[in-house]
């Protein structure tokens, strides 16, 4: 059972944040690779790297017999699946068995268990663990759905057994309902996770989503490390994770955590552990799920707790016991971690893809920021959007939320769009601060958030664009003894602003419509401006990519374009005809030819990228006069892949 040398099966964050403990305990350690992760952070930072294929996750991160000869031409004698590709694949953990490699995980049989919702419930019951009254039968027929439907009584939850993060998941509030909704839910399922099967649920409205930490090894030892609160979440997905739950009692606490423990005992668990659980505002709880895996947000518990979990999980892989008992476990001020996403909450949390220019993460006592990004590098249309997981720690609850909003705001991201103002405001939030918060809270108390609408540019951000655009014109400086007005056209977005400068000296007056804004300069570089206005100095970084400023402003990552030179275009952008790619990726499927009418807001073509399917629609109606796209063709933000004509 012990091993040396450790290959991460894995990319990303949780890869590099894996290797620093593996490192820190003197293994060695090996990264795997697909092609578009050549030159990624965690291929950088491990002893060695072996490419297993071609960008798709299928043709590389999911390649088993890939990933088991990485292992035989390294020496890898054991394999850490972090969280997401083949973490809770059984088959996986048995071949890792099978070639003598030490899986740092539970054993096959246990992940297989839990990762069917039906009969994972099922043995859950056995065990004695309060469970959500429902149906998880092996008769899928729709008539006996109903039939326990009614028996259940409405809304009730209609699942996929197999999976999670909201697919093949529907709420029916009603009997007229539901025939259509295990269609869908089936059909969803059987797309997403191979299987159609479904459970169903009485439905527990706005709860809690309270997860149990816990831990088990090969001796029979089994503790809980407290909980963490994961209930703000947007459509099923986690956005905002913390511990301790702001309702926690010590009383619950134990009754949750001894439950979790006897399902994970049930299953002889080993390794590192999540029991989910949905908690009703009077106290009760209920089996969800369990997690055979580290879950993406266990550094608030780590920091909760003192202690490091992955190195928990390579002790109890080389066979030691559990370095700490139940009794000795103790959790001290409050943790609350964010996912920072590379997308566009303005345009419904559209995944972004490019360049990432300048990446700056804050550096601020008690904040921890885990990532696998650097300036230069890139997010790739092919994975997850998640840049990085921001976790602030602080004495109070409180306390760590206004540092981790601190946090955000100092982390500098430019060249994609991302959540960034979306979860400051989220963080700042007074429902939120006052612990008040459940599944629903961003639909009930969030959804006019001004970080919700696409980002537009100030007259302050106008001034500092245009500071610097002068700034880099006259490379003498801002002497530039000028005394008539430069014009300057800026567009952010679908907006232009046509603005009139006056430099004298250091000081730009810049004007557009009723609007007059001074603004002095005080330092310039390329990577971030000093400048005073209405009497106050501040900083702002920056990044340029052509003709376009990226400025850290409102939503992390204002795009502004300089276009007084561009030459002029005498149709409206937004219903021009061109259809260009909203992002990198690949097209799916074409759904018209040339030659056919199509109507504005019909959808022209399918194209995937970071694992979701977009559709791409006219912007206009016309006649498809030519297309400049193929299926499984590659294509990059911005490219034309179709034009509509009269």
């Amino acid at each position: 059972m012990a091993f040396s040398k450790v290959l991460i099966a894995n990319r990303g964050e949780i890869a590099c944040r894996v290797m620093r403990t593996a490192k820190a305990l003197g293994y060695r350690t090996v990264a795997v690779y697909s092609e578009a992760d050549a030159g990624a952070l965690h291929v950088q930072l491990a002893d060695e790297a072996v490419c297993i294929g071609p960008a798709r996750v299928s043709d590389s991160y999911l390649r088993v017999e890939a990933i088991l000869d990485a292992c035989r031409k390294t020496g890898a004698d054991a394999v850490h699946p972090g969280y997401g590709f083949l973490s809770e694949n059984e088959a996986f953990a048995q071949a890792c068995a099978d070639n003598g490699i030490t899986f740092i995980g539970p054993t096959p049989s246990a992940i297989e268990l839990m990762g069917s919702k039906r009969l994972s419930k099922i043995a859950m019951i056995k065990a004695g663990v309060p469970c959500v009254p429902g149906y998880e039968g092996a008769d899928q027929a729709d008539a006996i759905f109903i039939k326990e439907a009614d028996r259940i009584g409405f809304p009730v939850m209609v699942k996929a057994s197999a999976g999670g993060g909201g697919r093949g998941m529907r709420l029916v509030h009603a009997a007229a309902d539901l025939t259509a909704a295990l269609a869908t839910a089936r059909s969803e399922a059987q797309n997403a996770f191979g299987s159609g099967e479904l459970i169903l649920e009485k439905a527990v409205i706005a709860p809690r989503h309270v997860e149990i930490q816990i831990f088990g090894d090969t001796l029979g030892g089994c503790v809980y490390l407290g909980e963490r609160d994961c209930s703000i979440q947007r459509r099923h997905q986690k956005v905002v994770e913390e511990s301790p739950c702001p309702v926690m009692t010590p009383e619950l606490r134990q009754q949750m955590g001894e439950a979790a423990v006897a399902a994970a005992r049930s299953v002889a668990y080993v390794g590192a552990g999540t029991v989910e659980f949905l908690l009703d505002s009077s106290g009760k709880f209920y089996f969800l799920e369990m997690n055979t895996r580290l879950q993406v947000e266990h550094p608030v518990t780590e920091l909760v707790t003192g202690l490091d979990l992955v190195e928990w999980q390579l002790r109890v892989a080389n066979g030691e016991a559990l370095p700490l008992a139940q009794d000795d476990i103790t959790l001290t001020g409050a943790a609350i971690e964010v996912r920072l996403y590379a997308e566009d909450p303005g345009h419904n949390f559209l995944p972004q893809t490019g360049p990432v220019l300048r990446w700056i993460p804050a550096d601020l006592p008690g904040v921890r920021i885990d990532h696998g990004v650097f300036s230069g590098g890139e997010v790739s249309p092919h994975y997850d959007p998640m840049v990085a997981k921001v976790i602030a720690y602080g004495k109070t609850r409180t306390d760590a939320a206004r540092l981790l909003a601190r946090a955000l705001e100092d982390t500098v991201l430019l060249g994609v769009n991302s959540n960034k103002q979306f979860l400051v405001n989220l963080l700042r939030h007074p429902v939120l601060i006052s612990g008040d918060t459940s599944t629903a809270f961003i639909e009930q108390h969030f959804s006019d958030d001004i970080s919700l609408k696409p980002a537009t540019a100030d007259a302050e951000s106008l001034a500092i664009a245009a500071a610097l655009i002068m700034h880099r014109q006259h490379d003498a400086g801002w002497h530039t003894g000028l005394s008539g007005a430069t014009p300057l056209k800026l567009q952010t977005g679908d907006s232009t602003q046509v603005l009139s400068i006056h430099c004298h000296a250091d000081e730009l007056t810049v004007s557009h419509g009723d609007i007059t804004t001074r603004i002095t300069v005080l330092e310039a570089s390329d990577s971030s401006i000093s400048y005073e206005l209405d009497g106050v100095r501040r900083r702002c970084s920056h990044a340029r990519e052509g003709d376009t400023l990226y400025l850290d402003r409102a939503n992390g990552n204002l795009a502004i374009t300089d276009t007084t030179h561009a030459a002029a275009v005498t149709a409206d952008a937004e219903g021009d005809g061109l259809l260009r790619a909203p992002m990198d990726g690949a097209i799916v499927a074409v759904l018209v030819k040339e030659g056919d009418r199509v109507q504005k807001g019909q959808t022209l073509a399918v194209m995937e990228a970071m694992k979701i399917e977009h559709q791409l629609k006219a912007n206009r109606d016309g006649r498809v006069a030519s297309i400049s796209m193929s299926e499984k063709q590659q294509v990059k933000k911005r490219q034309q892949l179709l034009m509509i004509q009269d």
